[in-house]
């Protein structure tokens, strides 16, 4: 059976609900990145911090996973599929996919903010600020901020380097390190790119290129995969 790893980015979510960052209308446009999502801000102001991602949790489970989640889990009938995310929403899980990496952290975690390694599911969407975890230390948002390291980017990279088929959705590949595992495709791998939107950074290399959304491109990969 061959190993196709999927790595997804905001848009294979954007057609749930999940609004992106980087669009026109996407987060940053109400938020400063480096008011929310950094651990600077989290030392600063953590009740804006905990707010915000208490809105990011309600939405979450307001929404649910979209025809290209569903594509993928269902592609586990003839692929060994492993998905590599760099969402923080739990769609591939609930969609059915049963390997899930996630780069960026989960949202519906929650963890010691002084032992990255003592990690809760939280229950419900609101996290209420002073809560503590079993070490005493106050609970945070189980997510990668930024200036922070990538535990699972590691894993990622092994996952890469055995890919038989790669597949990359949504994602505008200009987030480090997770865009840099592109790179990590062996010799012969076959690589597609599902983005309405192509980077202009891989536009003249070897990638096909299948220019929808999540929910159609998928649909367009299935065909493209079923003669294998």
């Amino acid at each position: 059976m061959k190993k196709l790893v999927v790595l997804t980015g905001a848009g294979m979510s954007a057609e749930s609900g999940i609004r992106t960052f980087r669009d026109s209308d996407g987060l940053w446009e109400e938020y400063n990145v480096m008011d929310v999502c950094t651990p600077e801000a989290w030392q600063r102001d953590p009740e804006l911090v905990n707010r915000f991602y208490n809105e990011r949790r309600k939405q979450l489970y307001e929404a649910q996973p979209n025809a290209g989640h569903f594509g993928l889990a269902e592609l586990e009938k003839d692929f060994d599929v492993q998905i590599i995310t760099q969402n923080i929403d739990d769609l591939h899980e609930r969609a059915g996919s049963t390997k899930v990496l996630h780069l960026h952290g989960e949202l519906k975690k929650v963890r010691s903010s002084r032992n990255p390694n003592l990690i809760y599911d939280l229950d419900g969407w609101e996290l209420k600020l002073g809560t503590k975890a079993e070490d005493g230390a106050i609970l945070r948002p189980h997510i990668v901020w930024f200036g922070e390291s990538v535990p699972n980017i590691e894993p990622a990279i092994e996952l890469v380097q055995q890919a038989d088929i790669l597949v990359i959705i949504g994602t505008s590949l200009a987030v480090y390190p997770a865009a840099s595992l592109l790179h990590y495709a062996p010799a012969g791998c076959r690589i597609l790119l599902i983005d309405p939107k192509i980077p202009e950074s891989v536009k003249n290399s070897k990638i096909e290129f299948i220019e929808k959304g999540a929910s159609e491109g998928v649909k367009i990969l299935k065909e493209k995969l079923s003669n294998l």
